[in-house]
Parts: structure tokens; sequence; C-alpha cells
């Protein structure tokens, strides 16, 4: 049986700060450089989830790799 792409386990981040919130998703500052994350792709894991707060970002596998974010 083959996994689908969003099966993926997803992509804890540290140290990450919410800089400014809309209603579809967050702008945050990672290593010192912006990032639009949508909410959606948010795992319930995560710290990370509205503006103001900081701590471990947690998100899907494939956005994390778009945005070249995982490694």
């Amino acid at each position: 049986m083959r996994k689908s792409k969003g099966m993926a386990e997803p992509v804890r981040i540290s140290d990450v700060t919410v800089v400014r919130e809309t209603d579809l998703a967050l702008l945050c500052d990672i290593e010192g450089e912006e990032y639009w994350i949508p909410k959606s792709q948010i795992h319930d894991d995560s710290e990370v989830y509205e503006d103001g707060t900081e701590g471990d970002l947690v998100i899907s596998a494939w956005l994390a790799k778009q945005k070249d974010l995982a490694g």
C-alpha cells in the first residue's frame, strides 16, 4: 500500500515567533527570515498557532519541504 504525500510525519521547527496573523495564515520569524504559514497546515501539537506565540512550530512535511524548512 502506498502512502499519499499528505501522510508524511509533520516537521517540528524550533524557536519560531509569530509576527503577524491573518484569518488564513501566520507570518512566522524562523531564524531571522519571515515565512507565511497557512493555518490549515499547522499541526495540533504546534506551540505556535496565533499572533504573539513563540516556540515549536509543527507543520506538514510537504510545506516544510516546499519552503526549504525541512532538514
